[in-house]
């Protein structure tokens, strides 16, 4: 929410899939703190925006910052963070909170995998009475839990990414998208601007589908026993395959274009209509949003459609981003990799061999997957990409058979 970006064009989502009313109640508190976090890092340029990284990195204020209202809003934080993690040992919410718009969502029969669909605006950033502590707008913040039913099959990130697709079209109905894991968080208040020239450029801009950072993580130990730089991917196969006209998506801290998440292919005729999504904002109220969410991202609304099939991220593969991401460039988009100097985002990585084992296995089988399907990329691919590109994905593809022995 404390990108450097106009915060009327920018709008948060945050889907729970357990939909847990504790998550939700952070993401409440969240909302109340962000009126005083987000003129601060403004304010004083503050990096990363991240309030938890940023305090567990800093043990006293920086030069340009006032030291009182550092101490100010680091004790702002930890009050939140204490509420949050006291509320999070108790196991449920305050009783006074019951009444509250959006907390009489919950009922005592829910459960992770067994719920409606919820769908609550915190923050509607048409709203000129909800401002910051400096007066200014907010983003817009939107809590989505899709419903979960036992007898129907929720298709894992894939599902509740294309439940995001649909609702966040009917609150917002922004042209980019970016998507980040819930253990990354942005180290890089400039990340948009970065990705939206390249979407922006009025000769070469027209056919990109999306822009790729790469995947860090800020906890590597010092011997890296486990290969989590990831610098092979990073430094050479993701440039190598920019220069092909696409790198792979690889699931998060990934800008999209809304038109190639919803199945559209490239045409030289395409002009992407970046005002779109304003009348819609502008003529329905908060409660009439949140109503039309929630039926898009019931069990049954994917029946008999195209969802997770020809529309939004693909069903039916351990790796769903990478096969998404040729899918799209099947359609004619390319896609580039940007990795800046100071890095876009950052995340938790494995930090035991089991951990590492069960990620590497989850990849390797998944690329092995979309070997051996009708989408092997050599098969797909034909005439659509180039062939270095599909020789590309065919490294990963190929690592499973790649680990047996030889000589």
């Amino acid at each position: 929410m404390a990108y450097n970006y106009p915060p009327e064009k920018l709008s948060v989502y945050l889907s729970d899939d357990a939909g847990s009313v504790l998550t939700f109640y952070s993401l409440w508190e969240a909302s109340h703190f962000a009126k005083h976090w987000i003129p601060f890092c403004k304010k004083y340029n503050v990096e990363p925006r991240s309030p938890a990284a940023y305090f567990s990195k800093l043990c006293d204020p920086h030069d340009a910052c006032s030291p009182t209202e550092w101490s100010s809003m680091k004790n702002l934080y930890e009050e939140m963070a204490n509420r949050i993690d006291s509320v999070v040992m108790l196991g449920k919410i305050p009783e006074e909170l019951g009444a509250n718009k959006g907390f009489s969502e919950w009922s005592s029969g829910m459960t992770s995998r067994n719920h409606p669909p919820i769908v609550q605006i915190l923050i509607d950033g048409r709203d000129q009475g909800l401002i910051d502590s400096d007066g200014n707008a907010l983003p817009t913040l939107v809590y989505v839990a899709r419903e979960k039913r036992p007898q129907h099959h929720h298709n894992f990130k894939a599902g509740a990414m294309n439940a995001l697709i649909r609702a966040s079209s009917e609150i917002s109905n922004s042209p980019i998208i970016l998507n980040v894991d819930c253990d990354m968080y942005s180290n890089n208040s400039e990340s948009i601007r970065h990705a939206l020239c390249f979407f922006l450029d009025e000769e070469n801009g027209h056919d990109i589908g999306f822009v790729q950072y790469p995947q860090l993580f800020h906890n590597i130990t010092k011997n890296d026993l486990y290969d989590n730089s990831l610098n092979v991917i990073t430094q050479v196969d993701h440039p190598g395959l920019d220069s092909w006209g696409g790198t792979l998506y690889i699931g998060t801290g990934c800008f999209h274009r809304r038109e190639t998440l919803s199945g559209r292919k490239y045409g030289k005729d395409y002009k992407e209509d970046w005002k779109r999504g304003v009348e819609r904002k502008t003529t329905s109220s908060a409660c009439m949003l949140e109503e039309r969410a929630k039926s898009l991202v019931t069990c049954t609304y994917e029946h008999n459609t195209q969802w997770g099939q020809e529309i939004g991220l693909k069903y039916d593969c351990a790796v769903e981003d990478v096969i998404t991401g040729l899918l799209i460039q099947c359609r004619g988009w390319k896609s580039v990799f940007i990795n800046l100097q100071r890095k876009a985002f950052l995340g938790v990585a494995p930090t035991t061999l089991a951990e590492s084992l069960v990620q590497y296995k989850r990849w390797s089988e998944g690329n092995f997957q979309i070997v051996l399907s009708k989408y092997c990329p050599f098969i797909l691919g034909r005439g659509k990409i180039k062939l270095g590109l599909q020789m590309g994905y065919c490294i990963y593809g190929l690592w499973a058979p790649n680990s047996l022995p030889t000589r």
